[in-house]
C-alpha cells in the first residue's frame, strides 16, 4: 500500500469501504461512501436538525410552526380549526363586469366595452350587433367602418354614403 493515509473507511457498520472521496454527513458528521451519505440510507439519528420543514396554513397563508415529533398534518388542521384568521366573506370577488345586455345576467372578470357606445358587456354580447347598440345611427364594427371608408376613397363617392354610417367615434 504506497499511501496508507489516503482515503476514510465509511462510519456504516455493514459498508465499511474505503473510499478517496469520502462524504461527511452536514448532520452527524460521520464519513460516509457516497452509497451511504444520505440520511436515510445511514439511518442518521441528527437528520431532524437539518430537515426543517415549515407548512403554510392553505387558507390565511401564514407559516404553522411544527415541533420536533409533531405530525405537519395535525399541527396545521389543528391551526385551521383554533387559529386561523382566515375570513371567506374578505374574498376579493373576481368576475364583477356585468353584461348591459337586456335579459343578460352574465359577469365576466374583465371589462369589455362597446366603442360605439360605451356599455359593458359578457363575450357573447360584446359586438355592437350582438347587443343590438343603441349609438346613434346603425350598429356597425370597425371591420365594416373600414370597408365602407375604402369603398368611399375608392369610388370617390364619399358625398353619396349617409352621414349616420360615417358617424363613427374615432
Amino acid at each position: 500500500m504506497e499511501f496508507p493515509d489516503l482515503g476514510k473507511h465509511c462510519s456504516e457498520k455493514t459498508c465499511k469501504q474505503l473510499d478517496f472521496l469520502p462524504l461527511n454527513c452536514d448532520a452527524c458528521d460521520q464519513v460516509f461512501c457516497k452509497d451511504h451519505i444520505h440520511y436515510e440510507s445511514h439511518k442518521c439519528n441528527a437528520a431532524y436538525k437539518k430537515d426543517v420543514q415549515v407548512p403554510v396554513c392553505p387558507l390565511c397563508h401564514v407559516p404553522v410552526p411544527v415541533g420536533k415529533g409533531q405530525i405537519a398534518d395535525v399541527v396545521v388542521g389543528q391551526h385551521m380549526d383554533k387559529d386561523c384568521k382566515y375570513n371567506p366573506a374578505s374574498e376579493k370577488k373576481i368576475f364583477i363586469h356585468r353584461c348591459s345586455k337586456e335579459g343578460c345576467k352574465k359577469k365576466e372578470m374583465l371589462q369589455l366595452r362597446c366603442d360605439q357606445c360605451n356599455d359593458n358587456f359578457c363575450i357573447k354580447h360584446r359586438h355592437p350587433l350582438d347587443h343590438n347598440c343603441k349609438h346613434s345611427g346603425h350598429p356597425i364594427s370597425k371591420a365594416g367602418y373600414a370597408a365602407i371608408m375604402r369603398a368611399a376613397e375608392s369610388s370617390g363617392a364619399s358625398n353619396k354614403l349617409s352621414s349616420t354610417w360615417l358617424a363613427w367615434p374615432y
